[in-house]
């Protein structure tokens, strides 16, 4: 498996995830109408041309999925049980259509499951860049891993 079992982090490891990936307008359009958001700073160019921002803004739900998806490969992949919740999730810069993200991922804390001994609860903050080296998103994940010892 790619991705790193509970035993295999250290709080302080710092994963800078490759590659990163440019936001498309293909990828706004069907994010945003797949979830039913109808707002036009998401859909409608002439709308936001006279918004805040002068142009569209991608959906700050695709970016905080994008950014988690990022960094798959490097931690998570094939050894987490799931997800077990978010928590301060912020976008202190908008992501514009054709912006590039690269993600890095701290290990910010763990611990050994009360319940489930077999498995641990990793703490991830995440935080999403753009092109500009501007941070446009960053979180706190908890995430329910496997034990080395389950392989």
């Amino acid at each position: 498996m790619a991705g790193k079992y509970f035993d295999e982090f250290t709080v302080g490891d710092v994963f800078h995830h490759q590659p990163g990936r440019t936001v498309t307008e293909t990828d706004n359009l069907l994010f945003t109408t797949m979830t039913m958001n109808p707002q036009p700073l998401h859909l409608d160019t002439e709308f936001s041309k006279n918004a805040e921002f002068g142009q569209r803004l991608v959906n700050s739900i695709f970016t905080l999925g994008l950014a988690v998806g990022l960094s798959v490969g490097d931690t998570t992949l094939g050894t987490t049980v799931g997800n077990l919740g978010f928590e301060r999730v912020e976008f202190p810069k908008p992501v514009f259509i054709g912006d590039t993200i690269t993600v890095e991922t701290e290990v910010l804390e763990k611990r050994e499951s009360k319940s489930r001994p077999q498995w641990g609860i990793v703490m991830f903050e995440h935080r999403a860049t753009n092109q500009r080296g501007e941070t446009v998103m960053r979180c706190k994940r908890a995430a329910m891993m496997r034990r080395n010892s389950e392989k």
